[in-house]
């Protein structure tokens, strides 16, 4: 028997519905009035139960981030796919179900995701958000990112502008 409330573990198969659950959940509240409709509509339904057990399949790290045995969010992550920015690392999706929103847990998901990169020798991290979002973006300032860079997306016919957060390692 477990007594911690939180717990933070690696995704399993029998997590997929929960993970589909999850991104719906948390790219509604996020994206509804920045993505149009129909667009975020068809982003959503994209991630399925069967998307997320090919991600597993293909060796995607998700971590999982339960509440008294509820998953409550989740990260993936691995090399810096962003050029230019120096790091090594790179936290390519954090979501929360917006009931856990605002109360420190993204900020234990975060903390727990870097460290397991920095144990893989990625110190350096970054991560990419919609500019628009501006709950990540404080979010992102919060937890010590600096803007390192702009960039853009396209979607649905509509050009969107990301910024690169960044977290350089730590000096020794």
């Amino acid at each position: 028997m477990t007594t911690d409330l939180i717990d933070l573990r690696a995704a399993r198969t029998a997590d997929c519905d929960a993970l589909a659950g999850i991104h719906s959940e948390a790219w509604l509240g996020a994206y509804r009035g920045v993505l149009h409709g129909v667009d975020l509509q068809k982003m959503v339904s994209r991630r399925g139960s069967s998307w997320w057990r090919g991600a597993l399949a293909r060796g995607v790290d998700i971590k999982v981030l339960s509440i008294a045995n509820v998953p409550a969010g989740y990260a993936t992550y691995g090399p810096c796919r962003l050029r230019d920015t120096g790091m090594d690392g790179e936290i390519y999706e954090l979501y929360l179900k917006p009931e856990y929103q605002g109360l420190g847990f993204g900020r234990t998901l975060f903390d727990h995701v870097r460290e397991t990169l920095a144990a893989r020798n990625m110190p350096g991290l970054a991560i990419q958000v919609l500019s628009d979002n501006q709950p990540a973006r404080a979010f992102y300032k919060a937890v010590g990112g600096r803007l390192a860079a702009k960039s853009w997306y396209r979607i649905g016919g509509r050009r969107l502008e990301l910024s690169i957060y960044a977290w350089p390692p730590a000096s020794s």
